[in-house]
């Protein structure tokens, strides 16, 4: 038996019945600790979670700074050099543990990028646009960004911020499941969530300063420059499905992506909408 990972799994929650089992099982005891941050959850996402053995903390927002994944950052005592977020709807594989087993050991960065394998109506998307975040990282080296979005966001948890960190950051090549088994209807509304934050954060940036806009990577600063344009979504269609291949997905990777395509539509227009 390999020894546990000096890592603690901290995975925010709120009603993840269907998903959390998924996640859970997958970590298996590869890791030091795992800790749920449960948001008031209504189903059984909390009792799963217990019975499962893992610790679980209640956060309550009040609107404000600090979100869910910063505070936990600020409340919970690390007894690992090391901290990985995961969502409920996101499971590690054996492929991505023997990776970290190799790679912590002697890292000399503060924190590594992470891909997806995402699946989407029950089918793997192997191909198209390829989803990451930069969820594993030294405990103490950085938090997430902070938005001032505090008037206009009703979002619990860090949605597109990333942890700023002090340090270098290194990739994991080896990828994440990304599975969410709760359906179309919730992809669609989340989504819906996701459009009208976009739309609030291109509005202030378009009054923001340079520092602001200095603070975003190119492609950021590309998105946020065109949000408003009709033809964004296009030319991400045509980069996801073409130039990445996503075509090769069959029937799944044309909805998954169409849909992606309607998503950009939907804050261009909640951006128009609110110039009336």
């Amino acid at each position: 038996m390999s020894s546990p990972l000096p890592i603690t799994v901290c995975i925010p929650v709120r009603n993840e019945e269907k998903n959390l089992p998924f996640c859970l099982n997958a970590l298996g005891d590869s890791f030091t600790e795992i800790v749920v941050i449960d948001s008031g959850s209504t189903d059984r996402t909390r009792d799963i979670a217990e019975i499962a053995g893992v610790k679980v903390m209640d956060f309550a927002w009040d609107g404000k700074f600090p979100k869910k994944r910063n505070w936990a950052l600020r409340n919970y005592s690390f007894s690992t050099p090391w901290v990985l977020f995961l969502d409920g709807d996101e499971g590690v594989t054996p492929a991505f543990i023997e990776e970290l087993r190799r790679v912590i050991p002697q890292s000399p960065h503060a924190g590594y990028w992470i891909s997806f394998e995402n699946w989407f109506m029950g089918h793997p998307l192997r191909h198209g646009d390829v989803f990451r975040k930069l969820a594993l990282f030294r405990v103490g080296t950085g938090e997430y960004e902070r938005f001032p979005e505090d008037f206009w966001s009703h979002l619990d948890m860090e949605v597109h911020e990333h942890p700023v960190l002090e340090g270098t950051t290194g990739e994991i090549v080896a990828r994440l499941e990304h599975h969410d088994f709760r359906g179309l209807k919730h992809y669609i509304a989340k989504h819906n969530e996701y459009s009208t934050w976009e739309a609030n954060r291109y509005r202030w940036l378009q009054g923001a300063g340079q520092n602001e806009w200095a603070k975003l990577n190119d492609r950021q600063r590309f998105k946020y420059r065109n949000l408003d344009k009709w033809w964004l979504g296009w030319v991400y269609w045509g980069v996801a499905y073409f130039l990445k291949k996503g075509f090769l997905d069959g029937s799944t990777g044309w909805t998954f992506n169409r849909l992606k395509r309607r998503y950009f539509d939907e804050i261009r227009l909640k951006i128009l909408e609110s110039k009336n």
